[in-house]
């Protein structure tokens, strides 16, 4: 071999060497600057405890939640988006009002409460720590029921008793519409629940008695008459609010958004289903389609967890509650929602 030959191939040998180098610099540059990996991060997952206590209002003792919430449980996704973060066990709790809720709340027997904006403001007031996650429900009204013989206007009541749920949406009405009128002093007001207000009526115990949604529109279909309703002063309307105790939330903090994701899916197929829906209510409620459809409209259930005008709802109802010594202590709405 020439002497040019060597020179040739050992240019060659150099050159095929400073490649696999180069090759070999450029594969460990890569390995070192790939994104490191968090394994703790990405297997990271939402945890709930094994069982979940939910209470709410039934006036007829009946064991379904009505309202969106309670489509998300007949339709099943309730409690299977929630199992997958590790509930087991669901029980459900029903009250005739508010205020029983509350006591359940303070005696530790409740994770989540669905109930009237009055009582929830009035428990907050009181101490009770809770915090609310939506406003589930809004402008709900309350009809001031008479017999067909009896008073027929405000006026006619002077002098006489009324009564209502005490503690209630339907309470606050009462009592501020009566202030309204004048007739705040003379006009006695009676704690009675809804399921024994008729036999009142009828016996003359009362002249009238403020009901709520679904008792109201099925005393009118049996023959009674409304001399007054909330939906005539829109701030006297009434709000159903989801609270979670603080205790749950301080352990459990993605709660509220897995809660009001399943929720707004639930608003959004009751407004595409809106005669469905008015069925299972009425199922889930005891009430006759008729009535149900007399006692609210979808629109009255908001896809967001909370609104202006709700907030402004219930920052008026907390004002005439303080106003009126009904709750013990001011304080901040928007302190008390979950953000």
């Amino acid at each position: 071999m020439t002497q040019r030959s060597l020179k040739v191939l050992s240019i060659a040998l150099i050159l095929t060497l400073f490649t696999v180098f180069l090759a070999a610099c450029g594969a460990k540059s890569t390995k070192t600057t790939a994104p490191a990996t968090t394994p703790a991060a990405s297997d990271a997952k939402t945890t709930l405890p094994e069982t979940l206590r939910i209470g709410f209002i039934s006036a007829n003792n009946n064991k379904t939640i009505t309202g969106p919430e309670g489509w998300a449980q007949s339709k099943g996704y309730l409690e299977s988006e929630l199992k997958k973060y590790g509930v087991k066990e669901f029980k459900y709790f029903n009250f005739p009002n508010g205020p029983n809720l509350n006591e359940a709340i303070t005696a530790g027997t409740l994770d989540v409460g669905i109930y009237g904006d009055t009582p929830a403001i009035n428990g907050k007031a009181a101490g009770l720590k809770t915090r609310l996650i939506n406003q589930t429900q809004i402008n709900m009204n309350a009809w001031l029921v008479a017999k067909a013989d009896g008073p027929k206007t405000l006026s006619d009541l002077k002098g006489k008793k009324v009564a209502t749920s005490q503690g209630s949406y339907m309470s606050r009405y009462l009592t501020s519409l009566l202030k309204e009128q004048g007739l705040d002093k003379d006009v006695k007001i009676l704690h009675l629940l809804p399921a024994d207000g008729e036999a009142a009526l009828s016996r003359g115990d009362i002249a009238a008695y403020a009901y709520p949604t679904g008792f109201g529109p099925l005393l009118l279909k049996k023959g009674y008459v409304a001399i007054d309703e909330a939906a005539k002063h829109p701030v006297l309307q009434g709000s159903s609010l989801t609270v979670v105790t603080e205790d749950y939330l301080a352990k459990n903090p993605q709660f509220p958004k897995l809660w009001n994701d399943l929720r707004t899916k639930a608003v959004k197929e009751i407004r595409e289903n809106s005669e469905e829906f008015f069925k299972f209510y009425a199922e889930a409620s005891g009430y006759p389609v008729d009535v149900v459809k007399a006692s609210f409209k979808i629109e009255q259930w908001p896809v967001e967890s909370s609104t202006p005008d709700g907030l402004k709802l219930i920052e008026e109802t907390k004002k005439f509650l303080v106003e009126q010594g009904l709750a013990k202590k001011d304080f901040v709405i928007t302190d008390w929602l979950v953000k």
